[in-house]
């Protein structure tokens, strides 16, 4: 059985950091291409970033710059970091594994003016 568990959310002030968590059971997160997703009230979930198998990433053009997704295989562990965080940041962020229906439950993130 596969689980993703978010954690690191929460409250910033406009310009602040956060580094969000996604730890995985039951599946081996270096071996598949890990996903950071959000999703705003009223907006449809939209893709973040991304790692592959080989630690090629990819990212919305909105983040680029401020957001870092990595990967630790000793714990199976993806992570987001995200800097200069902005208001338009705000949303629930949601890990997911490439190609698969697997997602986590998701993590608030208020970023405030």
């Amino acid at each position: 059985q596969v689980q993703l568990v978010e954690s690191g959310g929460g409250l910033v002030q406009s310009g602040g950091s956060l580094r969000l968590s996604c730890a995985a059971s039951g599946i081996i997160f270096r071996l598949v291409t890990g996903d950071w997703y959000r999703q705003a009230p009223g907006k449809q979930r939209e893709l973040v970033a991304s790692i592959s198998r080989v630690g090629s990433t990819n990212y919305a053009d909105s983040v680029k710059g401020r957001f870092t997704i990595s990967r630790v295989s000793a714990t199976d562990t993806v992570y987001l970091q995200m800097n200069n965080l902005k208001p338009d940041d705000t949303a629930v962020y949601y890990c997911h594994v490439g190609s698969t229906a697997y997602w986590g439950q998701g993590t608030q993130v208020t970023v405030s003016s």
